[in-house]
């Protein structure tokens, strides 16, 4: 028979002192430490392995053994020089929510079993419809990630679109239901068609609407492509196109749609474009996007909270509810006129994701967000001039640079665009392991146009201009040392 610690039964201060410690210790050296991880898979594997001890060990020591193994195989992504994959970092006041969530240990799902984590839920959403430009009345749900706020969205889609043909895909499936047209860029996001995938509409049913050069949806695709009226449709936009964060034609696509196929249900990808709605100077870039029917963004991008964080919103409740609202089971206590959220996301039981996003919101402000959305689409804009004014060392920046997305190429020496495409190739994947390997800072490669270019996202709040500077530098001498 075993009994609790004799220590406490509820906590330990010196253990929880001894890991804000740890945590302020690495926090502190992500300035000047390698952004990379330095360990290897194997040396990972030695560190943290072995079998799993039969007696267990205090918690002091696991603390001390975990911050140790994982410190080598840790990357810098909280730090100012992380520009992959538009990865945000964590604003000081949602890090410092997140450490409470962990500590109060709610279980976000009904309001029953955190009544303040249903409250704030419902406070944020109401912020964020606000502060993102949307329909007043519009639901929420707090998911993982964008990834799941699709699912969430196109849920709510297909029911709301079968419904209209007489169908309740919720309590009869797809097999016989109408089928569903889907409208996809032909540069949407890899987890537009996952989420089809889920959904049972097929990954590879979709229609690929014909993108521009910069991966914007061309309009008279667009309309070649939509079905007649009356045809169950979904249709999804992108607000910030992956690679080089450009926009499709918000009003002029509605409108077109709306006039076309009235019954359309339309879908915003905005994993991070959205956040472009709370910046008086990028709000432009999104002009019409509040005529569409559901939206889905990421919180630990722009907003910079703690992974895992994402926003759902749909313009119909109704539809949201139903698409989400699982069998009721007797022993749950249901809220009455209180929030449940578990009724707007597919989780039951989940971390209250709520508090994290809420503490950056007010530590933020409108006029915050606002500022660090055009303060790092002003990084962007200095990076990518800082690269172009090596361009003598066969440097290009091959996108417009509207948002946080630069993206850029590294030709063959003596090349120049239209050159040796597979050379430039070649050297543009050298310079990238070579820059992720020098540790100034960190950013990834992508395939654009069939062409290999370097991909610089920049989302985190603590990236200042000496970081821009600093991290162009690396880039251009990194550079002239790849032939």
């Amino acid at each position: 028979m075993t009994t609790a610690p004799a220590h406490s039964r509820i906590v330990d201060p010196e253990l929880l002192r001894r890991t804000a410690e740890l945590a302020i210790e690495f926090l502190s050296s992500l300035d000047e430490r390698p952004v990379h991880a330095t360990a290897t898979h194997t040396e990972l594997l030695a560190d943290f392995g072995g079998p799993l001890p039969h007696i267990g060990e205090a918690p002091s020591t696991v603390i001390e053994h975990l911050a140790r193994a994982a410190e080598a195989g840790t990357v810098g992504i909280a730090g100012p020089r992380y520009f992959g994959f538009v990865i945000g970092g964590s604003l000081p006041a949602a890090l410092a929510a997140d450490w409470l969530t962990s500590a109060w240990d709610q279980n976000a799902g009904i309001f029953a079993t955190g009544p303040a984590a249903s409250v704030v839920e419902e406070i944020v959403g109401d912020w964020l419809v606000a502060l993102l430009g949307l329909p007043a009345g519009t639901s929420v749900g707090f998911t993982t990630g964008c990834q799941m706020a699709h699912v969430t969205c196109l849920a709510a889609a297909r029911h709301a679109v079968l419904e209209r043909a007489g169908w309740d895909v919720e309590a009869n499936g797809l097999t016989g239901a109408p089928p569903i047209t889907v409208l996809v860029g032909s540069e949407t996001h890899a987890t537009i068609p996952t989420t089809l995938q889920f959904l049972g509409l097929g990954r590879s049913r979709s229609i690929s609407v014909a993108s521009d050069e910069q991966g914007r949806m061309r309009l008279d695709a667009l309309e070649a492509a939509l079905p007649a009226a009356g045809t169950p449709c979904i249709v999804s936009l992108q607000a910030g196109n992956v690679n080089t964060g450009s926009f499709d034609p918000m009003a002029a696509a509605i409108d077109l749609i709306r006039s076309r196929c009235p019954e359309a249900w339309i879908h915003i990808d905005g994993a991070f474009g959205l956040w472009a709605a709370a910046a008086p100077d990028r709000r432009h870039l999104l002009a019409g996007h509040d005529g569409a029917d559901s939206w889905a963004t990421d919180g630990h991008k722009w907003l910079n909270v703690p992974y895992d964080s994402g926003f759902a919103f749909v313009r119909d409740p109704q539809a949201h509810a139903a698409a989400m609202s699982p069998q009721s089971a007797a022993y749950i206590q249901y809220g009455t006129a209180e929030r449940d959220n578990f009724r707007w996301v597919p989780e039951y039981s989940r971390r209250a994701r709520g508090f994290a996003a809420y503490a950056a919101l007010r530590s933020l402000g409108v006029d915050g967000v606002a500022a660090m959305v055009e303060r790092c689409c002003a990084h962007a804009t200095r990076m990518a001039d800082a690269l172009r004014r090596a361009a003598g060392d066969g440097i290009e920046v091959l996108n417009d640079v509207v948002l946080d997305q630069v993206l850029v190429r590294f030709h063959a020496p003596g090349g120049a665009a239209g050159g040796d495409a597979a050379a430039s190739d070649e050297r543009t994947r050298r310079v990238i392991k070579a820059v992720q390997d020098d540790g100034t800072c960190w950013l990834g490669g992508t395939v654009w146009q069939g062409v290999t270019a370097m991909r610089i996202s920049i989302v985190n709040w603590a990236t200042s201009e000496a970081d821009i500077d600093r991290s162009a530098a690396a880039i251009v001498n990194v550079a002239r040392g790849i032939d």
